[in-house]
């Protein structure tokens, strides 16, 4: 019996230990992410949830900025090691500079996700009532929205003033409080408000004619974990994507989205079926790149279109 006590004895040090060194061999990484609450950009906390980063030998430590300007701060300090929905414009902007940040993939393609609205009560219909008085929100420069409304200013003749608001709640509160005429946001924030006829939209981001097919947002890495770890960077990449198809396969990922936001789940599912295909989430290839260099030039994130040597250097996406 003395001989079986030390037996389980032993088999329950070994399991220990084993169960430390799955442990141990798990890689913590830094997650900010833009716009935390946006669909586009759940892949990391639903995949966290879910267990899937889990099983590929990760742990996420994730929290929220108000946009690309704030996502790429901590990513080029090093304070974090990775950042979810940057504008592709900022991104290169801060490499362009020698920031050590790079694209491990693309996030979305496309700008029909995003949309400008107005009070009810608001006497702009369309952009032709808008005047230079007028100010129209993005969330912080370098971001995707910005980079669009810039496109508005310089491909629709806009005229109002462009102002940062940070995220699409606050700059709900702003409008409807009237400190910003224009307003913008993605769904399904405003999407009730839309529904009840409190806002209404005035234009989205597809009424930009050079941005169609264009991939307009990107996850970053810090230059130096990637040189360093990159089959870390490598396995974020494969959680990443099977994340994705999760959301798209599995309804328990909109269930938990919706509860996250505290959302109906049937409003959720139509604003996704509305707004986010799942090709606009694809991660493979950078959209339209000659069109993404000449826009970056145009609206003055980059002095000149980044070569084919940058390029390379600059995007790092992992094969599947």
């Amino acid at each position: 019996m003395r001989n079986a006590g030390f037996a389980s004895l032993a088999l329950a040090l070994i399991a220990a230990a084993l169960a430390i060194s799955e442990v141990q061999a798990e890689d913590t990484l830094k997650v900010a992410i833009g716009q935390i609450n946006n669909w586009e950009n759940q892949a990391p906390t639903l995949g966290q949830e879910a267990g899937i980063f889990k099983k590929h030998g990760l742990v996420l430590e994730t929290f929220g900025t108000a946009g690309a300007g704030e996502t790429l701060q901590p990513i080029i300090s090093g304070s974090a090691d990775i950042g979810i929905g940057v504008g592709v414009a900022g991104a290169m902007r801060a490499f362009s500079t020698g920031a050590p940040v790079r694209i491990l993939a693309p996030a979305f393609t496309g700008t029909a996700d995003l949309y400008w609205y107005v009070r009810a009560d608001s006497p702009l219909k369309t952009f032709a009532d808008v005047t230079a008085r007028n100010t129209i929100a993005y969330s912080t420069n370098g971001s995707s929205s910005h980079n669009i409304v810039l496109a508005f200013v310089d491909e629709l003749g806009l005229k109002a003033k462009p102002t940062p608001t940070g995220s699409p709640p606050a700059t709900l509160t702003a409008v409807m409080s009237g400190q910003i005429d224009i307003g913008w946001s993605a769904p399904p924030i405003a999407m009730q408000e839309i529904k009840d006829g409190k806002v209404r939209i005035i234009a989205r981001g597809s009424d930009v004619p050079s941005l169609h097919g264009q991939t307009v947002r990107a996850t970053i890495i810090n230059a130096e974990l990637l040189q360093k770890r990159p089959e870390v960077a490598a396995r974020f990449m494969a959680a990443y994507r099977e994340t994705i198809d999760w959301m798209y396969s599995d309804p328990k990922a909109i269930d938990l989205y919706a509860k996250k936001i505290d959302k109906p789940a049937e409003l959720v599912r139509d604003t996704i079926k509305a707004f986010y295909p799942k090709e606009a989430l694809q991660t493979d290839k950078m959209a339209d790149m000659p069109g993404i260099l000449r826009d970056a030039v145009k609206l003055k994130f980059l002095r000149e279109p980044l070569g084919e040597a940058q390029l390379t250097e600059l995007v790092r996406t992992p094969p599947r």
